[in-house]
């Protein structure tokens, strides 16, 4: 069982039982704290089953399709549609659940006269639901499908045995096409199993208060015809698990009513739910019903007493230069019923500083400005700035877990993210530290090389963990980790258990669903998710908002329990963050509820989100909001062509404004692979996020893909987040977005739908999250002008983070160039493949500001003219940066790249000007100089610290570069071949550096 599909599936089962039978959640005073199973009653002989189509509807999947020939149409009980793989041999495999006796196999045909006699060469296999792999069940054979035959286009291949999943395996079609199935069908009887339900939810107290201990009673029945084993029970508070008791041995019909302890809530109304066998211990004849959601919330009063919390802080000034000394006030509201007096301390905390102010009186429901003492010196990089009322705990609240409010600020290079980032090498842990090689070897499953700052922690057995000291307040937490794939591929879900100061908190969720991705080339599409050989993209992330806000030292143990069962555990960091609490629908938008959506259900909200915003470009209402809660999204949001020109529908979606609570709190997500979808949206643009054509806001959201691969395994696809024209003054900021083939994609060609042609101007991403992705992060494309990416964070992309790509197929090649764009105070992690920074061509672009950690293969920052771009003119802009173990080696390691490359493929890059940058601990060289068809004039370098080129030099010029350099202020130091270099042959000139050549490195496939 996979939970994160599988406990979605059983939402949507639990809420169309609740609307069939009258087992609702009724709340209840009383519940039964000890879990007695209900008296069995006698058995009853059954007469023997007959064979029936056990895969109709269950999960498929083949090894490759074609055009739109998925694998579900091979199971959707319509011999209309049908299953094409794009090659021989191919499969279709469909899981049936659980073991099963089998019959037979029957594959159909269209029936349809128009579909001549074929051929096609066939074995059938079978898969134990206990065993690893597959065995022979009919060995391969020739089989006829005839539409005028006696069998109408159908063949009937008889097997035997108990078997949970079954396999076509096709080998040849006579007609010359791929694999054809219309119908696969599983003839047999469902073999004895259990079958663990919740039948029932209640909770007591039945009306509980914020300060009342609250527990939910789950029953648990076994449905099944065998006798099920002890297991456990989740319970969920808005999809998060909120607590888990243990579940005794139930035989067949037996039942029991197991309380969960969930603590105190805040004030509010929860949607509960229940899952039991959430780690799939138990072998069931069903599992995709093993959840159930309360029909009625749970709803939490407020207590009556005083309430502090913070609402805001306000900084003087407000984006301080390094060095400048900044003041503070916080907002302090009383959300409380009653007063309260003066004194209470306001403590704000910024790096390491520690600041007070004096509270005065607040009465219920008002709100003081209070004034911090002291100052604070801001420091490069920016900080987060937490607040906290009542620090000192003078005022007796109802709620003691809502005083903290964090936020950042930008000061200096990168990102002012909102989060503190801990590496587990430097944390407390009990483990193996994983360590990268000299030259950082990259795609033979090389776990450190993936890590950031090239370490990480292996936990292999029970009772191993890694321990962080926080140093500011939290209640969330992001886990990047490492756990092994399914032994066929296509990952696996487990959980590692998280502690606080001793105490267990809750299990994470982990998963290897989308990374791992195996073979030897470095072109991105030749990789698969089929398990074999060496591996890259190793790594994932898990992320938790958990029920309460842990203080300043808090101790968090990420730690393997016994039910934590993965082969093996990798943790490379975690991102603590205090996460405000969700923004409240302002009054001109309209929710996506009112148009139908449903938060929370595992139901498609697509059309209700299609429909709010329609309405909203057609000016029936001023603004779209998406509440807090997780809301399915199948398809892309985009304009229907009225047109419909093309076979994919790319008309995006214009004066539209879409607000949310927040990334933590209004998440958009998909469960289809992008290219299992279908319907209009091209698969390479996928089936989730926002398709934008012109002057669109979007904030507050996240939009979570189901990518797990880029163009791999017969053109498998991850989907782009957001992608379109873009046009003018679309803005974008906060925005989380995680497994997409890419995050942002702005632009498109001239010749798709040319009356549409609008590029980007003036675009502005702000505060964005991308994370894991299969290409860029964010690309500037199709003549993209005057835009900005700042203040954002991008880790673990699968190509250039930031891109700005002048390309040719824009309306007018000497207007539409990709210029005047600018990439300021970002950071950068973790790219697997590609540049952390690149520009390829146009004029005016800017990259300042920002941090740059880790690439796996490629510069931290490159320029260069390969990808045929309109070429350089004018100026492009480098300048305080901070680069930090980058470069490395990739073209099958025949290619090593600095931390900053220049690369002039094809035409010249003249203008570049490289100034006021750190770059620290590179894998080959610091800045390098690449051979290439054209020249690089006139660089001018200044104000740059280079130290520990590792495998280079400080400054390489290749054997055939051409070009020339100035050096200002530049500092050399702890270069493994020299601070300067430059190769035999070399036509380039380096002035005030002190050039030297050296025969002590090999010069061959540089």
């Amino acid at each position: 069982m996979r939970w994160k599909q599988r406990s979605r599936r059983r939402l949507i089962t639990g809420a169309l039982s609740a609307g069939l039978i009258a087992l609702g959640l009724v709340p209840a005073g009383v519940g039964s704290a000890a879990a007695r199973p209900a008296a069995k009653p006698e058995p009853v002989a059954k007469p023997a089953a007959e064979p029936v189509n056990l895969a109709l509807s269950k999960p498929i999947e083949a090894s490759s399709s074609t055009q739109n020939y998925f694998a579900p149409n091979a199971n959707d009980n319509s011999t209309s549609t049908y299953w094409e793989s794009s090659g021989h041999p191919s499969t279709l495999t469909v899981k049936l659940g659980a073991n099963a006796d089998l019959a037979s196999v029957v594959v159909k045909l269209n029936p349809d006269a128009a579909w001549s006699t074929r051929t096609q060469s066939i074995e059938v296999l079978g898969r134990e639901q206990a065993a690893g792999g597959f065995k022979s069940l009919k060995a391969r054979a020739d089989y006829t499908f005839n539409p005028s035959g006696g069998d109408r286009n159908s063949v009937t291949i008889p097997v035997t045995g108990r078997y949970a999943d079954v396999q076509l395996k096709v080998f040849s079609n006579s007609s010359g096409y791929g694999a054809q199935a219309a119908e696969f069908q599983v003839m047999g009887t469902p073999a004895p199993h259990p079958d663990l339900t919740v039948s029932n939810l209640t909770w007591d107290p039945a009306k509980p208060s914020e300060s009342d201990e609250i527990g939910v009673n789950a029953t648990v029945r076994n449905t099944g015809s065998a006798a099920a084993g002890a297991t456990t029970v989740n319970v969920s508070l808005g999809g998060t698990v909120a607590g888990t008791a243990p579940v005794p041995a139930l035989g067949a019909d037996e039942s029991a009513t197991v309380k969960v302890g969930i603590g105190k809530r805040a004030q509010g109304s929860y949607t509960v739910s229940a899952v039991v066998d959430p780690s799939d211990t138990i072998d069931e004849q069903d599992d995709e019903n093993n959840s159930r959601t309360a029909t009625d919330k749970l709803t939490v009063g407020q207590s009556p007493g005083p309430d502090l919390e913070i609402t805001g802080i306000t900084s003087n000034p407000a984006n301080p230069a390094v060095g400048a000394k900044v003041t503070f006030t916080a907002k302090v509201h009383n959300r409380g019923t009653t007063g309260v007096s003066a004194g209470s301390v306001t403590r704000l905390t910024v790096g390491g500083t520690t600041l007070n102010g004096a509270t005065p009186a607040i009465a219920a429901g008002e709100t003081a400005t209070v004034a911090i003492g002291g100052d604070w010196t801001a420091a490069s990089g920016g900080a987060t700035l937490t607040a906290t009322a009542d620090a000192t705990n003078t005022v007796a609240e109802t709620n003691e877990n809502n005083n903290v409010f964090a936020r950042s600020i930008v000061v200096g290079r990168g990102a002012a993210v909102p989060y503190v980032e801990y590496e587990a090498e430097d944390a407390k842990y009990e483990g193996t530290l994983l360590e990268a090689d000299a030259v950082r070897t990259f795609g033979h499953t090389n776990y450190a090389t993936e890590s950031s700052g090239r370490k990480s922690v292996r936990l292999n057995s029970t009772g191993q963990y890694v321990e962080f000291s926080s140093t500011s307040a939290a209640n969330s937490i992001v886990v990047r980790n490492s756990i092994p794939d399914a032994p066929g591929g296509g990952g696996q879900d487990k959980t590692l258990s998280l502690y606080a100061d001793g105490k267990f908190v809750q299990k994470l969720n982990l998963s290897s669903k989308h990374s791992w991705l195996y073979g030897n080339t470095d072109q991105p599409e030749g990789l698969t998710n089929t398990p074999g050989g060496d591996a890259r993209r190793l790594f994932d992330e898990s992320h938790a908002l958990l029920t309460q806000t842990y203080p300043q030292g808090t101790k968090f143990k990420l730690q393997r329990d016994a039910g934590d069962d993965a082969a093996f555990y990798i943790v490379d960091l975690i991102d603590l963050e205090q996460v405000a609490p969700a923004a409240s629908k302002p009054a001109e938008c309209t929710s996506i509820a009112t148009y139908g959506a449903v938060p929370n259900d595992g139901i498609d909200d697509t059309a209700a989100i299609q429909r709010a915003v329609t309405a909203d470009q057609n000016g029936d209402i001023a603004c779209v909001w998406i509440p807090a809660g997780q809301w399915r999204q199948e398809q892309k949001i985009l304009t229907d062509d009225p047109l419909n020109r093309g076979q994919f529908n790319q008309v995006g979606i214009r004066d539209v404004t879409i607000r949310g609570a927040g990334m933590w709190h209004s998440q958009l997500y998909t469960l289809t692979p992008p290219h299992e979808a279908g319907g209009i949206n091209h698969p390479h643009e996928g089936n989730f996020g926002f398709d934008i054509d012109d002057n669109t806001k979007i904030s507050g959201i996240a939009i979570f893909g189901s990518g797990a691969i880029r163009g791999g395994d017969g053109n498998a696809e991850g989907g782009v987040g957001l992608n379109g024209r873009f046009g003018k003054n679309t803005k974008i900021n906060d925005v989380w977005i995680e497994h997409a083939n890419v995050g942002a994609w702005v632009g498109r060609d001239y010749s798709n739908i040319p009356e549409l042609w609008g590029p980007g101007d003036a675009l502005e991403f702000n505060g964005m999250r991308i994370r894991n992705t299969y290409a860029d992060g964010v690309n500037f494309t199709n003549g993209t002008r005057n835009s900005t990416v700042f203040n954002s964070s991008f880790r673990n992309t699968g190509d250039d983070a930031l891109a700005v790509w002048a390309s040719k197929y824009v309306k007018d090649t000497a207007v539409d160039v990709g210029h005047d764009n600018a990439f300021r105070n970002n950071t950068v992690q973790l790219p697997w493949r590609a540049n952390g920074i690149a520009v390829y061509g146009g004029y005016g672009n800017k990259i300042e500001n920002n941090l740059v950690y880790d690439t796996m293969n490629y510069p931290g920052i490159m320029l260069a003219t390969d990808h045929d771009p309109i070429p350089f003119t004018g100026q492009t802009l480098i300048a305080n940066n901070g680069l930090y173990r980058t470069g490395g080696a990739f073209w099958n390691e025949d290619q090593e790249f600095g931390a900053i490359t220049l690369f002039a493929q094809g035409p010249s890059i003249p203008g570049v000007t490289i100034r006021d940058t750190d770059i620290h601990d590179s894998t080959y060289d610091g800045i390098q100089f690449k051979t290439g068809g054209g020249a690089m004039p006139d660089v001018k370098i200044s104000d740059v610290t280079i130290s520990k080129s590792n495998n280079g030099s400080g400054i390489l010029a290749m054997g055939g570069a051409r070009g020339s350099a100035t050096l200002t202020d530049v500092t050399i130091s702890d270069s493994r071949d020299g601070n300067i270099l430059i190769e035999p042959g070399s036509q380039f000139v380096i002035n005030g550096g002190g050039a030297k050549k050296s025969a002590t490195r090999a010069f061959t496939n540089r």
